[in-house]
């Protein structure tokens, strides 16, 4: 059975966890198929664990494209979606509907994944008015490695952790089935979890002594 988003929606409605995970070719698709698993993602990360680069900026589109229909030959019932890699997006709205398209027409994705929140948002709403699902990526975003110096468990701070809850929101508004938040801390991510109503992904979550402080404060406001 090909899982979509409304699937995906369902499972959060009804509380239940929602197993995603990465692939970047054929047989690992398939594995990850006969396991059951929903949703497989494509990520841009493939530069560093594939093909051996230092970040994921040197990831191209024909990049993504290659691995996607990899992962979309071996896949038939899992909801696949595709990073849109560094500068496939960024420049123009123009630029990220035709690349898009491209992972959907032509690899075979079914959604495709952008980093930001705000800034992004105008994006995220006219990809997804184009008939493209769209999954949103904050807190730690790779591919603005150098603009954070470095891999940082981000939303440590109260104005930054209000920033992400904003972000989410903005996501949401915009029409995102999912978003992913990666190395923010624990209970900051369950604040959000709680906040939007599309399915949230978790990855590198960190626990932090500001935990607590953090969530109290935002929820005081």
């Amino acid at each position: 059975m090909q899982i979509t988003i409304d699937h995906l929606r369902n499972m959060k409605k009804a509380g239940e966890k929602i197993p995603t995970i990465t692939a970047y070719d054929y047989t690992s698709a398939k594995l990850i198929d006969q396991i059951g698993i929903p949703l497989i993602l494509v990520g841009d990360t493939l530069g560093q664990v594939i093909l051996g680069y230092g970040s994921t900026l040197p990831v191209t589109m024909q990049d993504m494209v290659h691995h996607t229909k990899a992962v979309s030959r071996g896949s038939t019932n899992a909801l696949i979606v595709a990073d849109m890699p560094f500068m496939s997006y960024q420049i123009t709205v123009e630029d990220a509907l035709w690349n898009a398209g491209i992972l959907v027409k032509e690899a075979g994705a079914h959604a495709v994944k952008l980093e930001g929140g705000i800034s992004v948002s105008e994006t995220v709403r006219r990809i997804v008015s184009t008939g493209i699902p769209v999954m949103g990526h904050i807190g730690l975003t790779p591919q603005s490695v150098n603009q954070l110096s470095g891999y940082k468990v981000q939303g440590k701070t109260l104005d930054s952790a209000k920033g992400l809850v904003e972000d989410a929101k903005a996501l949401e508004q915009s029409g995102v089935f999912s978003i992913v938040l990666e190395c923010v801390p624990a209970k900051l991510a369950k604040l959000i979890t709680d906040t939007v109503s599309v399915p949230v992904s978790y990855t590198h979550l960190r626990a932090h002594e500001t935990d607590s402080y953090l969530v109290c404060r935002l929820l005081l406001e």
